[in-house]
């Protein structure tokens, strides 16, 4: 296979997180033997928007907000892609918050790897959905999207990793990825990606980051002990992160696609092939004399 698209170099700050996330997006990929070609990137908008532009794979610029219809339509269409989309914490959480709430209910077969850094870098630093701001006496609670798929029944794969612990981010991107491969639904993964220029928290979630990967306790198929864990960690001032939640359940293109017809994008649709049922149509609105 000659490749002929070269992925473009990042325009990202200097230390900023989405270079981590593309580095084990990338090594992910890589490990698994996935080939460029089989792979899809719809992105969103801002600084994590260009991730697509970057990896060796197709992409996708998708509209404001609205990554994750494009992203459901290119699973459902050709099933045999691995279709990553990919967004920051405004395009997911603001704009974007209703797709996922129903992407999380419909649990198609596609990952979604959002960059999270509480901030609108691309805009200068205001603060996005995730971040908690207080004025006067009242503080806005920042928005946990974790515990938002935890509260939808249909949801099966939920993650959140972080730049700094590599080899975790690691593990998690490619747990995402088979899950998608594998047909069992939506691989949700928020990683936590310091905006080194406007809100660099690398110092706070190092500190504050609960990872539950470390705890042999802990059971990710529970969904009720994982609700407890993430309310008992926010009223300790903490997050929680590491697979999170991994459950099985039906999936949207069980619901859309049959055994008896091939997927939209792997249909033959040379015109030869369907020339005489077209006779057959177009006689059959003929009007005789």
């Amino acid at each position: 296979m000659t490749v002929t698209y070269t992925p473009a170099e990042p325009i990202w700050c200097a230390g900023c997180g989405h270079y981590g996330v593309q580095n084990y997006l990338e090594r992910a990929l890589d490990e698994l033997a996935i080939p460029p070609h089989q792979v899809m990137i719809p992105a969103g908008i801002g600084c994590s928007g260009s991730i697509q532009n970057n990896v060796s794979a197709y992409g996708y610029h998708a509209l404001h907000g609205r990554v994750l219809p494009a992203a459901i339509g290119m699973a459902l269409a050709n099933p045999d892609l691995t279709v990553i989309a990919a967004g920051g914490d405004g395009d997911a959480y603001a704009i974007g918050a209703g797709h996922l709430l129903h992407t999380f209910k419909r649990n198609p077969s596609l990952a979604y790897i959002v960059m999270n850094n509480g901030t609108y870098g691309l805009t200068k630093g205001q603060e996005s959905p995730t971040a908690a701001v207080t004025r006067n006496d009242f503080t806005e609670q920042a928005i946990d999207a974790i515990g938002l798929g935890l509260s939808i029944p249909g949801t099966t794969f939920l993650a959140r990793g972080f730049t700094r612990w590599g080899d975790q981010l690691l593990r998690l991107t490619k747990a995402a990825l088979e899950h998608a491969r594998a047909k069992r639904g939506f691989a949700f993964l928020e990683v936590l990606s310091p905006c080194v220029t406007y809100n660099d928290t690398y110092p706070l979630w190092e500190a504050t980051l609960h990872d539950v990967d470390s705890d042999p306790d802990y059971d990710p198929t529970d969904r009720v002990a994982a609700f407890g864990c993430l309310t008992r960690s926010a009223a300790e001032g903490r997050m929680v992160g590491g697979l999170i939640y991994h459950g099985g359940g039906a999936t949207m293109e069980s619901a859309w696609l049959s055994d008896r017809h091939d997927a939209p994008a792997l249909q033959d649709v040379d015109p030869a092939r369907h020339a005489e049922a077209y006779r057959k149509i177009m006689t059959s609105y003929a009007v005789s004399g």
